[in-house]
């Protein structure tokens, strides 16, 4: 049986990928466990991240890796949901360096939009919880969504006016 990622176990597995990986690689955390790692959450059901550059090895160990640390991880990021925003690599959040790998918290703000556009309570209180904290400014976010609205048209299941609608909303608090 899985249990929750803390704290402890999020950087239990980056050791853990750090010396499986046979070559340099990045891995970017998203959503719960950037929460996590960052200090707002004590604890995620899931670690959402993805490798770019993909280190060798470390798919080979993963399913291992789940098992022996008990936790649940999903491969996800900003860009399977919502486009690319410019400029995001050099906005991602260095975490650590683990053998050959690199860790990063992808783009604060292409990960409050997609928290935005998918719109569930626990979304909405990370994105009052990252502008609180000053992580992210309201007038950025903004200028981000109205940079990725053309390449929405490639995103058939978005609603370019309801996530403007949704991000009015989060920014009112």
């Amino acid at each position: 049986m899985r249990e929750e990622a803390t704290r402890e176990r999020i950087q239990r597995l980056m050791v853990a990928l750090g010396e499986a990986a046979r070559g340099p690689g990045t891995t970017w955390f998203t959503g719960g466990a950037t929460a996590v790692l960052l200090g707002w959450r004590e604890a995620t059901i899931d670690v959402d991240l993805r490798f770019d550059p993909e280190p060798p090895g470390v798919f080979e160990a993963l399913r291992d890796l789940k098992e022996r640390l008990a936790i649940n991880v999903e491969l996800a990021w900003p860009p399977d949901f919502i486009p690319v925003l410019p400029g995001w690599r050099e906005r991602s959040l260095f975490v650590a360096t683990h053998g050959r790998v690199d860790f990063y918290h992808y783009d604060l703000y292409a990960q409050a939009l997609c928290k935005v556009e998918r719109g569930h309570d626990q979304d909405r209180h990370d994105v009052r919880t990252m502008l609180a904290r000053g992580l992210i400014a309201a007038s950025e976010l903004r200028l981000h969504l109205s940079s990725i609205e053309p390449a929405l048209v490639r995103y058939p299941a978005i609603d370019p006016v309801a996530f403007r609608a949704r991000l009015d909303e989060a920014l009112r608090g």
